[in-house]
This record gives C-alpha cells, structure tokens and sequence, in this order.
C-alpha cells in the first residue's frame, strides 16, 4: 500500500474522492474515524493508503483553517454572497448576517447582487447605497444587470485563482442560476419563487470541488438563514471590520459600543461614518446572542 496526501473534492455515500497530482482516488475512512468522532469534509486536506484508484483507505484528517456546516466544506478561503435587489427584496439584516458568519469563520466575503433590473426606484435600498456602505468598508460589491452580465461573472471569476470558493445569500436570488452561468457543466437544478412561501427550491445530494479558473468552488450553494449559536457576545464586535478599526479610539479597552462612555463606534455614527443599518444590526446580533437559549443542560 502506497501512502498519500491529498485533498477531498467530493464525499457521496460514504465514499471519499481524493485529488493528487491529477488522479482521483476513491477511499472509504477506517472505523477508528466514528469512534473519534472524526467527520472527514469536502475540502480537508487528508492521508490516505492505496494501491490503485478505485481501494484506498483514509488515515487521517489534517487540521482545519475553518469549516461550515451547510454545505458542509472545510477550508474556504472565500464566499459569495448572493444578493437580490427585489423578489426577494434586498436586506440588510440578512447581508450582515452572512458578512459576521464569514468573518467568524475567517473566510472572505464577495458581495454579488442580483436583479438589479426589477428595480423601480421606488424600493428602500438602491444598488449605490449598497455599494456605499459595504465598499467603504473594504468589501468587493458586484452588481449584475442584463446589460452587464457576462462583465459581472466575469469580474467575479477574477477572485477564483488558488481560492477555495463557496456561495450563499437569500432563497431565490440566483446562486444556483449564477453557478450555472460560472460553469455550464453543473447544470444546477433552479426553481422560480414559490409565490405562497416567498422562497426558492433547491436540493442537493452531495457537495463536490470543482476546479474552475485556476481555483475550486463547490458545486452547491449554501445556507440561506443565519443564526450566532456558537457566537460569544466578546466576539461579535470583531466581526464588524469598521467597529475593530473605530475601537482603537474608544475609551474602554473592551468596548461592546452599546452603553459605555467614549464610544468611538457610536461616535462615528452619529458621524455618518459609520452605517447607521450596521450598527443597528450589530445590536440586535448582540441581543439575540444574550438571549439564545442553551442547546443542552449539563447534568448536575
């Protein structure tokens, strides 16, 4: 038996499919993986045993950067918002919701908004305000119009080069159709809008690495709602990257920017420099956070 290092790019019914050197291996993972309660992932980077392509074994799992859940990947270096304008109408509380989980995860995010052409003018939220508050924040903003399609995707697919990639953002705003823009091979199953629950439809049996653009993205998108269930309240003013950039100035080393005095956060603003939505939303994360409830109790 040979021994190797190589990279999961798809899990399915309990086999692992390894990638080394242009050759993909198909592995199952020893016993010993349930007993340590080891989950190999699409993305770990793994040691394995073969003698041929088709009968290997996985040995170990080397140490994560990061992982998700849905879909459940490990090691992404980047992920994809996806974001409509309208139908579903655009939100802001969503938005900062993905951008905290990414920042949590240390996983970069790229914000792509979609159906920009269903605008009226008459909506809340403009494309340029959009781009206001996320762009002076340091957070690339693509949007995506009819006219500018094939220049958006792109745009977007400048950022795959060496970069592991996911995408997520609300149900119905077109991750799968802007997948099957970026790689017309996946040919991911897309739904309308169901009309009665506002939402759209997508299922998938299983993740997979594809390598796209000098780069991999993963064949499915993910979540669509966010909670902060394994978030502390100390953590949740560093995923905002403008409130660990202001709180240098604040008078209290530990500032949580709600109550204490010489708040440079709050100074700001009021200022205007600072969003009014993110802040707002930052206080309500942090209430929900305060308030969740314990998924256990442990025994006395």
């Amino acid at each position: 038996m040979a021994f190797l290092k190589g990279q999961i790019r798809k899990a399915l019914s309990g086999f692992y499919y390894i990638y080394v050197d242009g050759e993909t291996f198909q592995t199952r993972a020893r016993g010993n993986f349930r007993n340590r309660k080891i989950t190999p992932l699409v993305g770990d980077e793994v040691m394995f045993e073969s003698d041929n392509l088709t009968d290997g074994y996985l040995l170990e799992v080397f140490p994560r950067h990061n992982e998700l859940v849905r879909p459940p990947v490990a090691n992404v270096d980047q992920g994809v918002i996806v974001m409509s304008m309208v139908e579903p109408n655009f939100s802001y509380n969503l938005l900062d919701r993905f951008l905290v989980t990414l920042e949590e995860k240390e996983i970069e995010p790229i914000i792509y908004l979609t159906k920009i052409d269903l605008l009226t003018g008459e909506e809340a939220v403009s494309v340029a305000a959009v781009k206001s508050v996320y762009g002076a924040i340091g957070y690339p903003v693509i949007a995506a119009t009819q006219e500018n399609d094939d220049q958006a995707v792109h745009l977007l697919e400048q950022y795959f080069p060496e970069r592991l990639t996911v995408f997520m953002g609300q149900s119905g705003a077109g991750k799968s159709t802007l997948l099957n823009k970026i790689s017309p091979d996946l040919q991911l199953a897309t739904d309308e809008i169901s009309e009665s629950l506002g939402r759209g439809k997508h299922t998938t049996r299983h993740v997979e690495l594809l390598p796209l653009y000098d780069g991999l993205v993963a064949d499915t998108p993910g979540f669509s709602s966010i909670d902060f269930l394994e978030m502390e309240t100390t953590e949740l003013p560093k995923r905002f990257p403008e409130f660990v950039e202001a709180s240098v100035s604040c008078k209290f080393r530990e500032c949580m920017h709600r109550k204490e005095p010489g708040c440079e956060v709050k100074k700001r603003v009021e200022e205007g420099t600072i969003a009014q939505t993110r802040y707002d939303n930052y206080l309500q994360f942090l209430l929900e956070i305060e308030n969740r409830r314990p998924i256990y109790k442990k025994k006395q």
